[in-house]
């Protein structure tokens, strides 16, 4: 099996990382495939980069050498996995929807720790969009921005546990979501500090697009997945 997967920013240490740990948590015989967009904003904390960033996904997508039978969605609460179901043919598995479906089996609510406030609103409208809001009890940031995770694990391991254990005891969380790609690798030491399951997105998506492609299993090309229809789009694709 071939999967690629794709940072939603143009950091390539982010890439790096995530293709790290998309590699430690695949089956053997599974092939990862990081990439990383052309163009786009170097960390993902807003609207616009985020619609920026679903653009250059998309064309990193469309100039990926295949074949390969899944894409992963390396963004948490970012834009662009429904177009992607449009335009691919194989699953296409997003990190936040991942989380949250795997979080759903193994308690009855969970929350999200993320990056910086304003990455909230997206999360909760992600989750909203996946129908998976109701079980969400909080979605907590450690004001710590994309790019100053990689810079000292340690400080980024204990934030990331102090919002945890916050959510476990004052909002009643039974499992914890990383809210970020660039959290990659933390969920285990996390896990054992708050005493609840922790689930990384990365890992998560990388289980759950082995299991659709051993049962053989494709996004639905009725409705909503369906096509775009067949008509010029000026500019689009970008050229190589």
């Amino acid at each position: 099996m071939r999967i690629l997967t794709v940072n939603v920013n143009s950091t390539e240490s982010m890439t790096a990382l995530i293709g790290e740990q998309a590699r430690a948590s695949a089956s053997p015989g599974t092939e990862i495939v990081a990439v990383t967009p052309r163009f786009g904003p170097a960390s993902v904390e807003s609207i616009l980069e985020s619609h920026l960033s679903a653009v250059g996904v998309l064309d990193a997508v469309m100039h990926a050498p295949g074949p390969y039978d899944a894409v992963i969605l390396a963004g948490f609460g970012e834009l662009g996995r429904e177009a992607l179901q449009e335009l691919v043919e194989v699953p296409v598995v997003d990190i936040t929807d991942a989380a949250a479906h795997l979080a759903c089996l193994l308690g009855r609510s969970f929350a999200v720790v993320t990056t910086v406030p304003r990455a909230v609103p997206a999360i909760e409208d992600r989750l909203t969009l996946a129908g998976l809001r109701a079980r969400c009890v909080a979605v907590r940031a450690i004001q710590m921005s994309v790019l100053d995770l990689e810079a000292d694990p340690d400080a980024t391991a204990a934030a990331i546990t102090a919002a945890a254990t916050r959510a476990v005891h004052d909002d009643g969380a039974e499992v914890i979501c990383l809210g970020c790609a660039g959290m990659a690798g933390l969920a285990e030491r996390v896990s054992a500090q708050v005493g609840v399951p922790v689930v990384d997105g990365v890992t998560a998506a990388v289980t759950l697009a082995e299991s659709l492609h051993r049962l053989r299993l494709r996004t639905s090309k009725v409705g909503f997945s369906a096509p775009s229809p067949d008509k010029p789009i000026k500019g689009w694709p970008l050229a190589t």
